[in-house]
């Protein structure tokens, strides 16, 4: 299984690029035993865009006066029936904008919070079908065998996850960051489509 390959359903675009829309998502993290695990909700395999692959819950910004991040917590609720308590701290991790060469496009901005005690999620069975706990680690090692459908921006934050201790080492290194747009490119090369990340062999070709 590669982890530089498009995501399911993500189509390739060969004309002029569409216009990215605002989007947020929300990565809710809980301390274990053994380190913190993240929840992921599985997309309803039925659909077309990205379809079976687990992902943080989120979507696009509903409107011109929804902020990115009551975007993040509204999808949380919607997709996997948890609601943040008054005062949740989120803040924000990264900011991923889909490559040009792919149809449909998202600005997307990640933020991280600590889940509410005893949160368990709930699927609202339509646009997700599943939703778990899961060290970030343990969620790259089911990818590698083909036991869990991720996609690139899901993989690269995972793997970034996977070096944090704690929440609170977590929501520390976030507060400290300077968010910066990260939109990668897909190459073409012998009729294989690949990812590259800026900075990456290839991307400015």
């Amino acid at each position: 299984m590669r982890y530089d390959e498009p995501g399911p359903g993500e189509e390739l675009n060969p004309g002029e690029a569409t216009a990215a829309r605002p989007a947020a998502s929300l990565i809710l993290l809980r301390d274990a035993p053994g380190g913190p695990e993240v929840l992921l909700v599985q997309r309803n395999p039925e659909q077309r865009f990205m379809p079976g692959a687990w992902v943080f819950p989120g979507g696009a910004v509903d409107g011109d006066e929804e902020e990115p991040a009551a975007t993040a917590v509204r999808e949380l609720a919607e997709e996997a029936g948890i609601r943040l308590p008054a005062g949740t701290a989120l803040e924000s991790f990264s900011r991923w904008i889909t490559p040009a060469q792919v149809k449909i496009r998202f600005d997307t901005w990640f933020y991280v919070a600590a889940a509410p005690e005893e949160a368990e999620p709930t699927p609202d069975g339509e646009e997700c079908v599943d939703a778990r706990w899961v060290a970030p680690g343990d969620a790259l090692e089911a990818y590698s065998h083909d036991a869990l459908t991720l996609v690139f921006p899901t993989i690269k934050h995972l793997e970034q996850l996977a070096e944090f201790e704690s929440v609170g080492a977590a929501l520390d290194d976030a507060r400290a960051r300077k968010v910066m747009p990260v939109e990668p490119r897909v190459l073409e090369e012998g009729g294989v489509a690949r990812v590259v990340l800026p900075g990456e062999p290839g991307y400015e070709d």
